[in-house]
């Protein structure tokens, strides 16, 4: 990916993951918790949260050519979810959890 595409989709991936890496791992423990279920706190969650709180970890120069997949999936997914302008929405229990797994809480004001 050329440089100046990674610039826009780093950008577009920070404004649509609108919680901190600590927001979203506690989110994911949080999540993942259940009483018969002890997950290990670093390892909770789906997949994709984990690797959106890896990619929060990294430095722009330092993505790979996964890390720009997932970024590009995270985009596309919160896009196709929410409307383009990204104001703070209510909707029901699930999607916004669903979303929030991903690191994008639509009830917060996007930065």
């Amino acid at each position: 990916m050329a440089d100046q595409e990674t610039d826009e989709l780093w950008d577009e991936f920070h404004q649509v993951v609108n919680m901190t890496s600590r927001e979203l791992s506690e989110w994911l423990r949080t999540d993942a918790a259940a009483p018969d279920d002890e997950e290990l706190p670093d390892q909770s969650g789906p997949r994709l949260g984990q690797r959106v709180l890896e990619i929060l970890g990294k430095r722009k120069t330092d993505l790979d050519t996964d890390d720009l997949r997932v970024m590009r999936k995270v985009v596309d997914r919160v896009r196709a979810q929410r409307r383009e302008d990204l104001e703070p929405t209510a909707g029901q229990a699930h999607w916004r959890h669903r979303l929030m797994s991903i690191g994008h809480d639509p009830l917060k004001p996007v930065s």
